[in-house]
């Protein structure tokens, strides 16, 4: 539904635009650090790299960024959210094997989370080393210490920084568009670069010009986060913000090749031409301001990472892990796990590749891989969910995949750079794939029985007074989304071997919807005065906290009459002020009693491991240690064989 939130998004003000200043730019914002430098490289300087790197970056931001993303992704609004979950939960039935190119696009997202933070800050703080008399300055140790302050306090929360995220990003962009002016007026030629002939040029007959591609890539990195922060500011937002952002990223690096074609056929020399074009007395302003903005893109994509595995946990792609809310703000969670994993993966990278330089050769890989997996799914969501014409939409499938993918084969040059970061990429993709193939697994050798061939049985055994009372209320989570049904060994857990007798039973089923937030309930009374059942809808970013729904519902039916039964005899109350509840969850182990194939023993032990990991079912739908009975169900998947046993006389 569309929720006050939702309207807000859609509001623009200026200060809805300085909010989405502050939070949606900072990693594509923060490009202009590295990108034409990495281009140039070490080659010598002539027309033809300087002319046709702009043209590439130019023709870049126009086709992926601002074709594909603002204009077109931006539609995929689930609910005013964006992201690769958002836009998977919309599609998702409309094919099954969608959950692939989902999960690689996740992995790949989180990837970007730990390479983007190190090469971010080390551009900016390496800009001291430009200062006279702090040549040797330890770029390393400071960019360690900027980061590990950086996740130390996302615990707190980034409410109370927030407000200053905008202000920040504004100069930020100020400052790239004055310094690109000032040195763009000096060779106004450079214009001319936005004409494709020279892209083509470049690409097609310089000296393995291809394979620049791969730097110039770097300029429209930060278009998957846009996408992915759509829920803070809404699509109008952006879009406008866009322009003014656009203007100021493409005047950078206008100026920054007017500089360099100042240089004559020199080569670059490890300078970096966006400090060189600042006056020397605003250096060290420069370097403040900058440190400032990778700071703000880093935290961008921090967050980013906890919403993600947020909604990971929700569509069952990542095992439940804790879960901290550091403030009121909608949507903002803190996950101490993915921080730990994050701060680690950073310090790595910068201990690892030791310079921005070096960072640059292994960034843009994943990404890209990332942009692709989104071409695919929204090529589902233009054709099935907003009905446009099937060669329309393959034509803008065939662009978008043969630019991604000239993006993709220029970027595997750079695996030889990364060959340890694909280990971790590896690590999650193989988490998501356990997590969600083995819960399929799981479910289907779930059984479900009619519950209405024991309504009768539940009905005597909560009138049956000579049996001792178990609980008031006993409730059960269950995953049958059919009223009429319920696991097997729910019913087994009631009846034996122990008798549990109640005086109301209650089954809980929490149905994930396609949209992001919202949170209903409905209630169907299957036993009179005896058995319940409660569906509670919650969006996919919403964490369910179980016990007290059931607690708000329970009040709820007892002020309106739709719930009455016998108290305990010390207290006239009709309702006792402290309800006796009671939940049961069964877990399930592996039995011995199977045996596999390799890839089952791989999932289905994986799983268990897995789960061991993270956190109990109780915890992670938010129920109470006290009020909590665990029991265990062997899973049987593939039984062993019957063996013969054969007796002996002894």
């Amino acid at each position: 539904m569309k929720n006050y939130f939702s309207q807000k998004q859609n509001t623009i003000t200026a200060g809805s635009l300085l909010v989405a200043l502050g939070i949606i730019y900072g990693d594509i914002g923060t490009s202009p650090l590295y990108v034409f430098k990495a281009i140039i490289g070490n080659r010598s300087i002539d027309e033809t790299l300087v002319y046709g790197g702009i043209s590439c970056i130019f023709w870049t931001l126009a086709i992926q960024t601002t074709l594909k993303y603002i204009w077109l992704t931006l539609k995929a609004d689930n609910d005013g959210e964006g992201g690769i979950f958002s836009l998977y939960a919309l599609v998702r039935r409309y094919g099954k094997w969608l959950v692939i190119p989902t999960i690689i696009g996740a992995t790949t997202l989180l990837a970007d989370g730990i390479i983007t933070p190190p090469i971010s800050v080390a551009s900016a703080v390496e800009g001291l080393t430009m200062v006279e008399g702090l040549q040797e300055l330890p770029t390393v140790t400071i960019v360690i210490i900027i980061l590990s302050f950086l996740f130390f306090f996302q615990r707190f929360g980034t409410q109370k920084v927030g407000f200053a995220f905008g202000p920040i990003m504004v100069v930020w962009f100020l400052m790239l568009f004055v310094l690109g002016l000032n040195q763009l007026l000096k060779h106004p030629q450079i214009l001319m670069a936005l004409n494709p002939v020279y892209a083509y040029e470049l690409l097609v007959h310089y000296p393995h010009g291809f394979w620049l591609l791969g730097a110039v890539f770097l300029a429209t990195t930060g278009a998957e986060a846009l996408y992915s922060d759509l829920g803070h500011c809404g699509k109008k937002n952006i879009r406008i913000t866009w322009a003014f952002v656009k203007i100021c990223l493409l005047i950078n690096y206008m100026g920054q090749a007017s500089w360099v074609l100042t240089q004559g056929n020199d080569f670059l020399q490890d300078r970096n031409p966006f400090y060189q074009i600042m006056p020397s007395w605003f250096l060290i302003s420069g370097v403040v301001i900058a440190t400032a903005a990778t700071i703000i893109a880093s935290q961008a994509l921090i967050s980013g990472s906890y919403t993600l595995i947020s909604e990971a946990m929700n569509l069952n792609f990542w095992p439940r892990v804790a879960v901290r809310q550091p403030s009121e703000t909608k949507g903002q969670v803190y996950i101490p796990s993915v921080n730990l994993i994050l701060w680690l993966g950073c310090i790595m990278m910068i201990l690892y590749f030791r310079t921005s330089s070096h960072m640059e050769a292994a960034y843009g890989f994943s990404i890209t891989l990332a942009m692709m997996m989104t071409t695919i799914l929204l090529s589902f969501f233009l054709l099935y969910k907003l009905k446009w014409n099937k060669w329309f939409v393959i034509i803008l499938l065939l662009v978008f995949s043969t630019v991604e993918l000239s993006f993709f084969v220029a970027n595997i040059a750079k695996i030889k750079e990364r060959w340890m970061f694909l280990f971790f990429e590896l690590f999650i993709f193989l988490v998501m794939y356990v997590w969600f193939f083995a819960r399929k697994i799981n479910n289907r050798f779930t059984r479900f029985v009619d519950l209405g061939k024991y309504a009768l049985s539940i009905k005597q055994l909560a009138q049956d007074e000579g049996i001792q009372k178990y609980a008031s209320h006993l409730v059960y989570l269950t995953k049958a989304d059919s009223r009429n049904e319920v696991e097997e060994k729910i019913i087994k857990s009631i009846f034996a071997p122990k008798l549990k007798r109640a005086e109301v039973y209650w089954l809980i089923h929490i149905n994930r919807t396609e949209q992001p937030y919202g949170l209903s309930y409905s209630i169907n009374e299957l036993v009179d005065q005896c058995l319940f059942k409660i569906e509670i809808n919650t969006g996919f970013r919403v964490m369910p906290k179980t016990e007290l729904f059931f607690k708000k519902i329970l009040q709820e039916m007892t002020h309106s009459g739709e719930l009455y039964f016998k108290t305990n005899t010390t207290t006239n109350n009709r309702y006792p002020i402290e309800p006796d509840i009671r939940f049961v969850f069964i877990e399930k182990f592996l039995s011995v009693e199977n045996e596999f194939t390799l890839k089952d023993s791989l999932l289905l032990n994986g799983f268990f491991f897995l789960k061991n990991l993270g956190q109990s079912d109780a915890k992670a739908f938010g129920i109470d240690k006290g009020n909590i009975e665990t029991e265990f169900s062997p899973l049987v998947y593939h039984p062993v064989s019957s063996e013969i046993l054969i007796r002996i006389q002894s």
